[in-house]
Order: C-alpha cells, then sequence, then structure tokens
C-alpha cells in the first residue's frame, strides 16, 4: 500500500526540535497538560507539548463522562469547590458545545425522607450555578420518576429528585484541545516521553525526550517547565531532585459499560449514598450505559490499571438495587479504570494550594507542577498555572482570554451523536474514503475517521485510534478487538508502514484491551 500524505509527524518533529527557546514547556498530554499549553498559546506565548505516550491516554480518558459541579462535594460541605467548578462547567458548555450537552438525572426516593432531604441540597446546588445552571431541579412523583427511568426498581419506590449536570466525551476533548492548541501556535509532540531535565546554575530550563518512534534523543529549553503529567507528576520531580517527598496518594475508580436497554430513555440514575458513603452514577453514553465509580487506593501508578474483583461485584450489586432488570458480570460490554491524582495533605512552606482540588507547586528550581483537579475545571487549573509559571519565566503577564474560547470544531448545531464530537470538521470527514464503510457492526464508526486520526488528530497507533480518537475500546471491547486488524490496516497505509508492523499492533491491541474484558468473558 502506497502512502496517502506525507506523515504529519516528521513536521511535528522538526517543530518540536527546532533551536529555540520557548516560552513554555509542558509536560504532560492529559486535561491539565493541555489546558495549561492552550492557556499559554492563547495568550500568545510559545508553546511545546511533549506526551509520553498518547493524549489522554491516562486518567484524562476514563472519567466518569460527566462536566459536573461535584454534588457529593456538597455533601462534604465543600462550598467553594463547588460554585468554581458548577461556573466552569457553564463555560464549557459554552466553548464547547459540539462536546458538552445538558443531562437529566433522577435521583430515585426509597424512604419517605429521601426526597425532601435531597431536594434542600440540590436546590443549594441550583442556587451556587447562579446565571449558568443548565436547569432547576424538582421533585417527581413516582409516575414521572419511573416515565423518565423505565427500568427503576419499582418496589418501594415513592418518587424522585430530578436534576440537571453536564455530560462530555473526555478523550474527544483531549484531542479538541490539541486541534487548539495547533490553531494558536503551538506544537504537540506525542509518543514522546521526557526523560530528563536540562538545568543551568540549579534552575530548570528544559528537558530531554525521546521520540519513541525512532529512539532518538531530543533536548528542548524553555523559559519555565511545566510538569502537568497527573498520577505521574512524582516522576518527574524526582528528575530534579531523587529525595523529594511524593506528593500523591492515587487511588482508582472503575466503571463498567453496559447495554442501553438498561438505561432507555435520556435520564441518568445518581445514587446518592452507597455503602461505602460514595455516590454511584448510571449514565447513558454513546448508545451504551456507564455505571460507576469506586474509590480505592492503590500502592502504584499503572498505565493500564485494572480492577479489583471486590470493586466489579460492588458497582453491580450496588446498580441493581435500583435497575430492574439488574445488569450482570454476564452484560458488562467493557470495563475501565482510572487513577485519581489525589494530593497528600501538603507541608505549608513548599506548596499553595489555589483552590482545593488541584494544586501548583513551584520547585526551588523553577519546575512548576500542577496536579490534582478533575476535568470540568481544566480550564481553571491552566489558567491558575500560567499566571504562576509566567513569574518563574520572568514574563510580563498576558491576560487570559479562555473563559470566552470556542474550542476547535465550536459548532451547535444539531448532529448524530457519533458525529456530533468532531463539530464542524464532521463534514470534512464525511468527504474521505470510507465514510460509508462501517468498520464493525456493533460500532458506530467509519473507516473514514481512522484515515482523519492519522491525518490530523497525531494518532500512530491502532490503540490511539480505538481507546481515544474513537470511543471503541470502552464501548466494546470484544467488537474493537475484531475491528484492529482493519484499523490497523488503514493506518498502515496512511504512514506508510508495512504488514509486520500491522501485524504487531494488533498484537499488542488485543492484548492490552484484553484488559477491559471481565476475566469469565476472556
Amino acid at each position: 500500500m502506497t502512502q496517502h500524505t506525507s506523515d504529519p509527524r516528521t513536521a511535528q518533529l522538526q517543530a518540536a526540535t527546532q533551536s529555540r527557546e520557548w516560552d513554555f514547556i509542558v509536560v504532560g498530554g492529559g486535561a491539565s497538560g493541555l489546558g495549561t499549553a492552550v492557556e499559554a498559546a492563547t495568550r500568545g506565548y510559545s508553546v511545546l507539548l511533549l506526551e509520553g505516550h498518547d493524549y489522554a491516554k491516562g486518567t484524562s480518558s476514563r472519567s466518569t463522562k460527566l462536566v459536573h459541579g461535584g454534588v457529593r462535594y456538597l455533601a462534604q460541605g465543600n462550598v467553594s469547590l463547588v460554585r468554581e467548578a458548577l461556573h466552569e462547567r457553564g463555560l464549557l458548555r459554552k466553548n464547547a458545545p459540539h462536546l458538552v450537552h445538558d443531562l437529566e438525572f433522577v435521583v430515585p426516593g426509597y424512604t419517605w425522607w429521601s426526597a425532601p432531604f435531597y431536594g434542600i441540597g440540590l436546590k443549594m446546588y441550583d442556587l451556587l450555578a447562579g446565571k449558568l445552571n443548565l436547569g432547576s431541579s424538582r421533585y417527581l412523583d413516582k409516575q414521572a420518576a419511573l416515565h423518565r427511568i423505565p427500568t427503576l426498581q419499582n418496589e418501594g419506590l415513592t418518587g424522585g429528585i430530578l436534576y440537571f449536570d453536564g455530560q462530555f466525551d473526555d478523550a474527544r476533548l483531549a484531542i479538541t484541545l490539541l486541534r487548539t492548541l495547533e490553531d494558536f501556535g503551538g506544537v504537540a509532540l506525542n509518543h514522546a516521553p521526557v526523560t530528563g531535565l536540562i538545568k543551568d546554575g540549579g534552575q530548570v530550563r528544559g528537558v530531554r525526550f525521546r521520540d519513541e518512534e525512532t529512539g532518538q534523543e531530543h533536548a528542548a529549553r524553555a523559559r519555565v517547565v511545566v510538569n502537568a503529567t497527573g498520577v505521574w507528576v512524582d516522576d518527574v520531580r524526582k528528575m530534579e531532585d531523587p529525595s523529594i517527598k511524593p506528593m500523591l496518594s492515587p487511588s482508582q475508580g472503575v466503571h463498567v459499560v453496559v447495554d442501553r436497554k438498561f438505561l432507555p430513555g435520556n435520564s441518568a440514575i445518581m445514587i446518592p449514598r452507597t455503602d461505602d458513603g460514595r455516590v454511584l452514577f448510571a449514565v447513558p453514553w454513546h448508545d451504551h450505559v456507564v455505571i460507576g465509580t469506586t474509590d480505592t487506593a492503590v500502592p502504584d501508578t499503572s498505565f493500564e490499571p485494572r480492577p479489583l474483583p471486590e470493586e466489579i461485584d460492588f458497582i453491580l450489586r450496588t446498580a441493581g438495587r435500583y435497575m430492574s432488570p439488574a445488569p450482570t458480570r454476564d452484560d458488562v460490554k467493557s470495563v475501565y479504570v482510572g487513577l485519581r491524582p489525589l494530593v497528600k495533605p501538603a507541608d505549608a512552606s513548599d506548596t499553595k494550594a489555589i483552590s482545593r482540588d488541584h494544586t501548583v507547586v513551584i520547585s526551588d528550581g523553577g519546575l512548576v507542577t500542577l496536579t490534582g483537579g478533575k476535568w470540568t475545571t481544566y480550564r481553571r487549573m491552566g489558567e491558575d498555572t500560567v499566571n504562576k509559571a509566567e513569574k518563574v519565566a520572568g514574563l510580563p503577564g498576558r491576560v487570559s482570554t479562555t473563559q470566552a474560547l470556542h474550542l476547535h470544531g465550536w459548532s451547535d448545531e444539531e448532529q448524530p451523536d457519533h458525529w456530533k464530537v468532531y463539530g464542524t470538521d464532521a463534514w470534512r470527514i464525511q468527504e474521505l474514503p470510507g465514510a460509508d464503510q462501517p468498520l464493525h457492526p456493533a460500532l458506530p464508526y467509519t473507516e473514514a475517521e481512522v484515515r482523519w486520526a492519522a491525518r490530523f488528530e497525531s494518532a500512530r497507533t491502532v490503540e490511539d485510534v480505538l481507546a481515544r480518537r474513537l470511543r471503541a475500546q470502552l464501548l466494546d471491547a470484544r467488537a474493537s478487538m475484531e475491528a484492529a486488524p482493519r484499523v490497523a490496516a488503514l493506518l498502515a497505509e496512511e504512514l506508510g508502514q508495512d504488514e509486520a508492523w500491522q501485524r504487531q499492533q494488533v498484537q499488542e491491541y488485543r492484548e492490552v484491551t484484553q484488559g477491559y474484558l471481565l476475566p469469565t468473558q476472556s
């Protein structure tokens, strides 16, 4: 097969390795890194972003798919955090309507006191959102609750509360931020892990990184380096000071994905208090249902964290009390796990928490580390980080413009669910070869989308395509494994690779995706 175009990575690598001093180098291509890079680029700074694997490979593609204020934080009394998140939710809804939409949630009640109790809390939620509120919460009687969610457990149901939050596609937002960064002149490179920091007189002034595709090492210099690597921030901090104390104590959150029949209609379920005191969501997403999550402390970080058997049992057992029929292990299409970068209570002498959910730390050598936080507040995290990094870099400081920034592809037109995430790019994809060729009968995607991912979205591997450019790995792990050979062939054609590369790609993808099936299914 001949290669369709010159490989876009060649130009990206040339731009990343030119001999110059960048204003900002951002390490990490998840929510926090991309948010910081877009913030800096839109202020007119020169920005290089380096990602060791793929954009949103870690936690940023494994969320509960909600843009929300955090009902749970309200119950904990953390009003300022909820107010900030609700404000950011409203901004993101305006800045990326092709990726974020309103979603109705039903809190089912099975005791006489539950509806008034949760109703009061959710009225507070409405008030904190102010003029950016998505809709007013209200009481539902039993019939109204069942009308919205026919599969609610009928026995003992007294009614419920209806409230509104936002929903999005996390990895697609990451790719949209990547495209936005490039629109503003930023340079980004994935599959380019940072292997060390460059210091001048004890100050961090750049990084060394390896191009995974050639094995070549490169150096890049900058006025300031931002470490935004999520649950891996301590690894980068140790490159500067091997004796440093870890900042994080990570925990993992597990989600299972089941068929839409378990939650027909357009409403989600919010279970306000599980056995372990968390909230559990069942959310319609891309014509499937995501149920989660858990909160389990983990001793170490992995790029492919795995669920514990008891976490799966907990999710299915809890969901089964509220859903009829109850989903079973046999119904699980995919299971995925995200790691949360939870910040340990910090020593006030060397760190400053900006809001209570994300933290920006500046080392003695000027390495700026951003960690904590969640997707909903990615923009605010980036703004706070760039404000601090400007001072470290000795830059004069420029005003943030991201509050009203339309992200790449901005469109508020109605489109079918699976094309909508591309915004105004959708029609361009539909003009590519294979736009009418489905990749797999159980998946909504087409061959043209694979070509687009390779040409314009920096997809380099079968996993990049099936896990994050398309969401096949999460929607139906087995179907995605069956689609892998065709994806490998299309990518090989786009990137000029041979059949041996295709075989290796398929094997690697199947090995990693095996972990998204429950053990009894494999």
